[in-house]
């Protein structure tokens, strides 16, 4: 996909959410079906199932999907097809690259070892390398707007409300 591609895809959704903003607001949905018997949760993704089960560091054996891991992946997934995104509307000299993500977890936190050590990562790096001939000025631009634009590494950045409700049969 080229700018002008990118713009004309784009170009009749940003003149609907001008006009009609509340057309904007999508509700996104995940399901997943718990396994308590195996301790996984099956959660349906739009190319499969995707079984999440316990780190090996939670007592797991490697046999399934970590969602701290997902987490993760999922913040990769999005910075890179922002990045993407932006270098193709910034026409850009980009050819490839690789993103990647870590973070730094203490289980003690989750495993109830520790009262005083946080649960969830304490630290997550993001980080690009880029096949480009950019100069380091549009690079810096580049990642700026990736920041700015990407969903994931915004709703890490800024924690979202969230809440919990439970039914039962």
């Amino acid at each position: 996909m080229n700018a002008e591609e990118l713009k004309t895809a784009q170009a009749p959704l940003k003149d609907r959410y001008r006009n009609e903003p509340e057309s904007a607001l999508l509700t996104m949905r995940a399901q997943g079906k718990l396994d308590a018997s195996a301790v996984i949760c099956n959660v349906q993704t739009h190319v499969g199932t995707a079984n999440a089960g316990l780190h090996p560091a939670a007592g797991g054996d490697e046999s399934f999907a970590c969602s701290g891991e997902m987490l993760l992946e999922a913040l990769v997934g999005c910075a890179g097809v922002t990045l993407a995104a932006v270098a193709t509307a910034l026409k850009l000299p980009l050819r490839g690259g690789i993103i990647s993500a870590e973070g730094d977890l203490d289980f003690r936190g989750t495993l109830g070892v520790s009262k005083e050590v946080p649960i969830g990562f304490q630290r997550v790096q993001l980080q690009f390398d880029l096949e480009t001939d950019a100069d380091d000025e549009q690079i810096e631009t580049l990642i700026k707007l990736t920041e700015r634009y990407c969903v994931v590494y915004q709703t890490l950045k800024n924690v979202p409300r969230i809440s919990t409700s439970v039914s039962k049969s």
